[in-house]
C-alpha cells in the first residue's frame, strides 16, 4: 500500500525526540495523575518509560535497566536501533516483551496495563508485560453451589480464568482466540474451544457474530450474549452461562465453545440445549442412580413452577367437578369472604413474593435473609387472617416459589417466572383448554429455537435413543459404554 493511499499512517509514526514524544502522549492520554512518565539516561540515549499507576508495576524493569546500565555506554549514540535490540534481547528478562511502532499501538499497550519504553530517535518502542491488577482471589462459586465437587469459581481476571480451565484440560488441542470488543472499553474477550472436538460450523458462525457486534462498551458477558443469541425476543435463554471452571471444562470436552470476558466471573457457553439448563455439575460427582433421581425431580420442579398457579386458577374457576368433594368443600370454606377472584388473588400473592425476593437480594447480607423469611411468614399469615387471600393460595404460591429455586440455572428460573404470569392470565380466561393450547404453542416455540444453528430441543425432538444417555437420567460410565456400542 502506498503512502498516498494511507496519508494518515505518517501521523502515527513515532516522534524523533523525547520532548515531542512526551507531548504527543500527553495529548492522547491527557494529564491524568495516574499516568506516570519516568525519564532515564541509558548511556548516550535519552529514554522514557510510561505506565499507569495501579495497573502496572515496572519495578523489575527499572531494576534490570540499572543493572545493565554499563552496557549502553559501549554503544554509539547514533545507533538507537541497536540500543533497542540490546534492551529486548539481553536486559529485559520479563516474560512478555514486544515491539510497537505506532502511537496508536503504544496507547493501547499502556491502557492494557503494560509499560512502554521509548528511546529517542528509535523507529519503535518496547512494550513490557508488567500488569499488576489487583484481583479478587479464587473463591467458592456462589450462584452454582454444590455439596460435592470442586469449590472454586471464576474471578474477574481473564488470564486467571483461562488458567483455571487449562489446569483441568492439559491438552494441546485446547485453543484460545483473543479479541477486543467495545469501542470505548476495549474489553478483552477470549474464545476457547477444543480444536479436535468443536463443531467448525458453529465456531465460524460465532466468529461472524462477534465480528458483526458493534458495541460501544462491554462491561459484562451479557453484553455479548445479547449480540450472539439467535432469537432476541424468546423468554428462554439460548446461551448458557456459568461461573464454574469444571462446568466450562466439561462443555469444552463435549465440543462446545466458551466465551470469557475480562472483568466478569460469568463465562458464556455455546451452543446451548434446553437439557443443559437442567443439569448440574454435581450430577457427575454423585452416584448415577441418585443423580438420575434428582435430575427427574428438577423436571418435575420445572412443571410445578410453571403450571401450579395457573392450574389452581383453572380448576377453581371453570372445572370444579375435577376437585374431590371433600377438598372442594374445604376450598369453598376458605374462599368464603375473599373479595378477589382466584386470578387476582394469585396475581397479588405472586407479585408480593417477587417483591420480597428482589428485596432479599438487594438488602445487606446480614439482614437480607432474615427480612425475607420474616416478611414472607408475617405477610402470608396476615393476608390469610385479614381475609385477602385463602390459605390454599398461600400454599400454591409457596410450592411454586420453592420449585423455582430448585432449578439449577438461574436464567431458566427467570423464564419460568415470566411465563407463569402469562399462563395465569390464559387460565383465568379459557381454563384448562386455554392452558393446553398455550403449552402446545410453547412446545412449538421451543422446537423452533436454535443456538448457533444447533436445534435447542436436540435431545428431545426428534427423540433418539442414543441422545437419552444423559438427558432424563444420568447413566453410569459403564452403562454409557454399553449404550454407545448398541446405538
Amino acid at each position: 500500500m502506498t503512502e498516498k493511499q494511507h496519508p494518515e499512517k505518517r501521523q502515527d509514526d513515532l516522534p524523533g525526540t523525547q520532548a515531542l514524544f512526551q507531548e504527543e502522549m500527553r495529548r492522547r492520554l491527557g494529564s491524568s495523575t495516574d499516568i506516570i512518565y519516568r525519564f532515564l539516561a541509558l548511556g548516550p540515549f535519552s529514554a522514557v518509560i510510561i505506565f499507569i499507576e495501579g495497573m502496572a508495576d515496572p519495578q523489575a524493569l527499572i531494576e534490570a535497566l540499572h543493572r545493565d546500565l554499563s552496557l549502553f555506554s559501549e554503544i554509539d549514540g547514533a545507533e538507537p536501533a541497536r540500543g533497542l535490540k540490546l534492551l529486548k534481547e539481553r536486559t529485559i528478562t520479563l516474560g512478555k516483551v514486544g515491539e510497537v511502532h505506532t502511537l496508536e499501538q503504544i496507547e493501547a499497550e499502556i491502557l492494557s496495563g503494560n509499560t512502554v519504553l521509548y528511546i529517542e530517535k528509535a523507529a519503535g518502542a518496547l512494550s513490557v508485560g508488567t500488569e499488576n491488577l489487583k484481583q479478587r482471589a479464587v473463591e467458592d462459586a456462589t450462584s452454582q453451589s454444590v455439596v460435592r465437587g470442586p469449590r472454586e469459581g471464576f474471578t474477574e481476571s481473564l488470564r486467571e480464568n483461562t488458567a483455571l480451565v487449562r489446569r483441568r484440560i492439559q491438552n494441546p488441542q485446547l485453543r484460545i482466540e483473543e479479541r477486543k470488543l467495545g469501542t470505548a472499553t476495549c474489553t478483552a474477550v477470549s474464545v476457547m474451544y477444543m480444536e479436535d472436538r468443536v463443531d467448525m460450523t458453529a465456531l465460524e458462525e460465532l466468529r461472524r457474530r462477534l465480528n458483526a457486534a458493534k458495541l460501544d462498551s462491554v462491561l459484562e458477558s451479557n453484553y455479548i450474549e445479547e449480540m450472539i443469541q439467535d432469537k432476541r425476543y424468546s423468554p428462554f435463554p439460548t446461551v448458557y452461562n456459568t461461573e464454574r471452571p469444571d462446568v466450562t471444562a466439561s462443555a469444552l470436552l463435549e465440543g462446545r465453545i466458551a466465551i470469557l470476558v475480562d472483568g466478569t466471573p460469568f463465562v458464556l457457553v455455546v451452543p446451548a440445549l434446553l437439557v443443559q439448563f437442567f443439569q448440574s455439575s454435581e450430577d457427575y460427582y454423585q452416584r448415577s442412580d441418585f443423580a438420575s433421581l434428582v435430575r427427574m425431580l428438577r423436571y418435575l420442579c420445572f412443571l410445578l413452577a410453571l403450571l401450579t398457579p395457573s392450574f389452581y386458577i383453572a380448576i377453581t374457576t371453570f372445572h370444579q367437578e375435577m376437585i374431590p368433594t371433600s377438598l372442594l368443600i374445604s376450598l369453598i370454606g376458605q374462599r368464603e369472604g375473599i373479595p378477589f377472584p382466584a386470578f387476582l388473588e394469585a396475581f397479588i400473592m405472586e407479585v408480593t413474593f417477587e417483591i420480597l425476593r428482589e428485596a432479599g437480594i438487594r438488602l445487606p447480607k446480614s439482614i437480607g435473609q432474615s427480612v425475607s423469611i420474616v416478611g414472607t411468614l408475617v405477610i402470608g399469615q396476615a393476608a390469610v387472617d385479614a381475609g385477602l387471600v385463602s390459605a390454599a393460595m398461600v400454599i400454591v404460591v409457596a410450592i411454586t416459589a420453592i420449585a423455582n429455586f430448585a432449578l439449577p440455572a438461574f436464567n431458566v428460573g427467570i423464564s419460568v417466572r415470566i411465563l407463569r404470569f402469562v399462563l395465569m392470565g390464559i387460565a383465568a380466561s379459557f381454563g384448562l383448554y386455554g392452558m393446553v393450547i398455550a403449552l402446545i404453542i410453547l412446545a412449538l416455540h421451543l422446537c423452533s429455537l436454535e443456538s448457533l444453528g444447533v436445534p435447542y430441543m436436540g435431545s428431545f425432538a426428534p427423540l433418539r435413543r442414543g441422545a437419552q444417555k444423559d438427558t432424563f437420567v444420568r447413566l453410569s460410565q459403564r452403562m454409557k459404554k454399553r449404550y454407545f456400542n448398541r446405538s
